[in-house]
């Protein structure tokens, strides 16, 4: 029994605990000794054996139990006085952490004070159970503020009371409070940190000095992100991990690409040059800041990593959705459950992150099975300014990462101007990642030195700021004398390592000036998962037809549901008539020329990803991909029990969120070119959520960074009387995009349309987006039906000619796209024989590439007419200033037109509104009928 347990036992035995009673060997010695060697214990507990440590402990504890012997409820609410203490420390000790290097940071003690937990200074040295905190039990209050002080309220503060997971909150516990929050690095880590440091710093003051006056948004005062980024590459492939996938908005991404994803310096200089200038003359290319890279990294622990950094404009978080969607995409080609083996790094601004709303959302979706990736890798480079902006401007927290704790991450916030605390901080975020798979934070506090850019005077919004940090010594040369005072390295060392970089830097620079080098890296090398979609896109026409037999096949398992499933009853005919098809002949609506592509691109091989709101059922109740038990409420896809060999149909029903979620299916599509990723919008207009994704990514990606996609957009489009928010997908918007041959959009009328049109962009062999103007009427609509036939034998028809028109008597030809072809179709047909011979109505199914071709081969067939082009969206909205342009510049033709009235809503509230001005469409397309002419 040690002395603690021989002293305890003597209290509650009523006896006196002395040293003879406990040490017979000490009987001879005098009290004076005993008095010196209590009083060396105390100044320093090592400096007696383990023996004498052990005894002046039972010692101190049976005095303060004697004290306290007459009244246990004492001990009690002293314990528990110390139990509140040791809890505001691990929820509240981040408030007072030396996390901001400038000084700046306010820090209010009073919380911790003594007396707001009925306890005394006097008490200092009083013996108490400690709990699980890592120091002996017992300790004094002393030992135990003491380690609660360097574990919580030095250079590292920790948020994680809000985690709801108890596991996860002692485990965070348990790796923080043993080591007191850090982490003893050896030298060759220390020097690894340094040089990276060096590297960072002298990059920054290379390109200051001789690039003056060009933007690169500096790093420095943040340097500390780049051993941060290093060491967490080495970090996740102890971790077996394959991937890091990383994004990151424009500050410090010069110094992230060069020091971190190996682009060279002749690379760096050479786009800082101007000396190559194909993407330039081309119009094409972005700003170094934006760009992306990827490489093969080898880490500390000689194990290979591939790192990407994705590509991202100027709207600083939205590039990150597109970052996970990409994640995700690697995790399933790695056929990783686990996802382990792909590590999101998202770096976002202090100002950014609380200010942009898509980091809600994408905290939102990180723990839905449609969107997880397994835990995100926050890292926010917090200069504790958004450009001119302070940060009780920016948001309304404590700090800018409150938002992340709606995921139940950990946020860690670190004092940048500390290298070894950001990296030990970035090493626990891996593990806890790793373990956990959940979202983790690490706020790294640090300053911007510049302005928002090289040129930007800082001082006029922020002087006093400014003025600190004028005087701040860079974290390179604080980190250096750190290590020179340890004798890690020498000045000499330092020096050296110094001049090696800026003589690479110089030698790099005069080397360009005279042949310049490619700055980029090619799209579809050979080890890419692009390398065969590099075809010409010009060469649209591709077979896509489906054979009949395969065709039942996928219908039959359309119609099938388990033995044990109870489809809904209302169901019941929907699943007959689609299971009998094929067989049949039967007319194929919308939903089943969907459902028969997908199951047909699933049967060659090809995965297909369906995302959207609400398409599992779809909005307007037509698709039932996936059907749900009456009884249990298990779902049931048809389209996986087609046959074993099949690829897999992913269908997931997004959250209420258009921003992150088209980010994130965006991603997906260049994470997995081979994979069809649709994305359906509740109604079309609701695409308007994510504009930034559509006009910086989608439409331009390719342009500028040589990035191409396949994703299709779904968007119901047509004016049926549903007001102004149901009616229009801004099809006009798509159109303004269209150029480069950037992307496909069309108005497609049958659902043979869809069947090819959603084929093709798998068997191409290239990549474009597909924006389809999807319909809601027709999807019931008796004649907007295909044959079997249009799926086994045609193929897509970008516009389709009126075969019922001789065109030797056609006075007129009606251009239309979409829903108004049906609406026209009716009311020629019913208001005279003379009308319906002599008016041709013409789709035009695909609005972009413009089909100028098939039009004009139309075209030849027409003598001595009137061409006209009918829209029902208003005259400012819709394909009309598109078509009239065209048809102009590119056929010379003039088109009449009939519209609506320019308006600046889509669409009138009133159906009974909606059904006058349609019909005036109709009057003025095709004139009154005959007996009221």
């Amino acid at each position: 029994m040690d002395m603690h347990h021989i002293m305890l036992s003597h209290q509650q035995q009523g006896t006196n605990a002395t040293p003879e009673t406990i040490a017979p060997s000490i009987n001879s010695w005098s009290a004076e000794y005993l008095d010196n060697m209590r009083r060396m214990w105390k100044e320093n507990p090592q400096s007696v054996t383990k023996d004498w440590q052990d005894f002046f402990k039972g010692f101190e504890l049976g005095r303060s139990l004697e004290i306290v012997d007459s009244d246990s409820d004492t001990v009690r609410a002293n314990q528990a006085s110390v139990d509140s203490l040791m809890y505001q420390y691990r929820s509240a000790g981040h408030y007072i952490a030396d996390i901001d290097p400038l000084g700046r940071a306010p820090k209010n003690r009073q919380p911790f004070a003594l007396s707001n937990f009925n306890l005394q200074e006097s008490q200092m040295d009083v013996l108490f159970d400690p709990g699980h905190l890592a120091v002996p039990n017992p300790s004094t209050l002393a030992v135990i503020i003491k380690k609660l002080n360097d574990t919580y309220c030095r250079h590292i503060g920790v948020e994680y009371s809000h985690i709801e997971d108890r596991e996860q909150r002692r485990w965070l516990q348990s790796n923080m409070e043993p080591n007191s929050n850090s982490t003893e690095f050896d030298a060759s880590t220390k020097k690894r940190i340094l040089h990276k440091l060096i590297e960072a710093s002298s990059l920054e003051q290379f390109c200051a000095t001789r690039y003056i006056g060009k933007k690169r948004f500096s790093l420095e005062g943040s340097e500390s992100l780049i051993p941060m980024i290093q060491e967490l590459i080495n970090a996740v492939s102890l971790h077996d991990a394959e991937v890091v996938t990383i994004g990151m908005a424009h500050r410090g991404r010069i110094n992230v690409l060069v020091n971190i994803l190996d682009k060279t310096y002749d690379q760096l200089f050479t786009e800082f040059e101007e000396s190559w200038t194909e993407d330039y003359l081309e119009g094409g290319g972005d700003v170094k800041f934006h760009l992306g890279y990827s490489a093969d990294i080898m880490t500390a622990a000689g194990k290979p990593l591939h790192v990407t950094l994705a590509s991202n404009p100027s709207h600083l978080e939205y590039g990150h959705s597109v970052v996970l969607g990409k994640a995700r995409a690697r995790q399933r080609i790695q056929h990783d459950d686990q996802r382990k083996l792909c590590v999101p790094l998202l770096v976002h601004g202090d100002a950014s992150f609380p200010g942009q709303g898509i980091v809600a959302e994408m905290f939102n979706f990180a723990h839905l099975d449609g969107y997880t990736v397994g835990g995100t890798i926050h890292f926010i480079v917090n200069n504790q300014i958004g450009f001119t902006t302070n940060p009780h401007d920016s948001y309304s927290g404590r700090y800018c990462t409150d938002i992340a704790k709606m995921a139940g991450a950990p946020i860690i916030h670190v004092n940048g101007d500390d290298p070894e605390a950001c990296v030990h901080a970035v090493q626990m975020a891996v593990e806890y990642r790793q373990t956990f798979g959940n979202d983790v934070v690490i706020d790294m506090w640090s300053y911007r030195k510049h302005g928002h850019n090289e040129a930007d005077e800082p001082s006029y919004t922020q002087p006093a700021m400014y003025e600190i940090i004028r005087k701040q010594k860079p974290v390179s040369d604080l980190y250096a004398e750190q290590l020179i005072t340890q004798s890690i390295i020498s000045e000499t060392e330092r020096t050296r390592m110094i001049d090696e970089i800026r003589n690479v830097l110089d030698e790099s620079q005069q080397r360009v000036k005279e042949n310049p080098v490619e700055p980029t890296i090619p799209p579809y090398s050979t080890t890419s998962v692009w390398k065969h979609l590099k075809g010409d896109a010009t060469k649209r026409v591709i077979d896509t037809t489906v054979s009949k037999e395969k065709l039942a096949t996928i219908a039959a398992a359309l119609g099938k549901t388990p033995d044990d499933f109870t489809p809904h009853r209302k169901l019941q005919k929907l699943l007959t008539m689609r299971g009998e098809a094929i067989a049949s002949d039967a007319p194929l609506d919308w939903g089943m020329g969907e459902l028969l592509a997908y199951g047909s691109l699933l049967l060659e091989g090809s995965p297909v990803r369906l995302t959207g709101q609400d398409v599992e059922r779809g909005t307007f109740s037509h698709r039932h991909i996936v059907s749900f038990d009456t009884i249990t409420g298990l779902p049931f896809t048809a389209l996986n029990t087609i046959n074993e060999t099949q690829a897999t149909m992913c269908v997931h029903n997004s959250p209420l969120t258009e921003s992150a979620c088209l980010g994130f299916e965006y991603g997906y599509s260049l994470g997995d070119p081979q994979m069809l990723v649709v994305w359906e919008a509740q109604f079309g207009d609701f695409v308007n959520g994510a504009q930034v994704i559509i006009d910086q990514f989608i439409a331009s990606a390719e342009v500028k960074w040589n990035r191409a996609s396949g994703l299709v957009l779904l968007l119901p489009h047509g004016y049926e009387g549903q007001g102004p928010e149901h009616s229009s997908a801004r099809l006009e918007r798509f159109l303004s995009l269209c150029s480069n041959n950037n992307m496909t959009v069309m108005n497609p009328t049958a659902p043979s349309q869809i069947f090819h049109a959603l084929r093709r962009q798998i068997k191409w062999d290239f990549r474009k987006p597909l924006v389809v103007m999807t319909p809601k009427s027709l999807l019931r609509h008796t004649k907007a039906v295909s044959t079997v036939s249009e799926l086994t034998d045609g193929g897509f028809k970008s516009v389709i000619d009126d075969t019922s028109v001789n065109p030797t008597t056609a006075r007129r030809v009606i251009f239309c796209s979409g829903k108004v072809y049906y609406d026209l179709l009716e009311y020629r047909d019913v208001i005279s024989e003379e009308k319906r011979t002599s008016i041709a109505l013409v789709r035009i199914e695909e609005l972009y590439p413009f089909p100028a071709a098939e039009i004009s081969a139309i075209l030849k067939r027409y003598n001595d007419t009137e061409y006209m082009y009918v829209q029902e969206e208003p005259e400012n909205m819709g394909a009309w200033h598109y078509i009239d342009a065209t048809f102009r510049d590119t056929l010379d033709i003039s088109l009449s037109r009939v519209t609506r009235r320019p308006c600046s809503s889509p669409a009138v509230a009133s159906n009974k509104m909606h059904n006058i001005e349609q019909h005036r469409i109709l009057i003025e397309a095709l004139g009154l009928p005959s007996e009221q002419s």
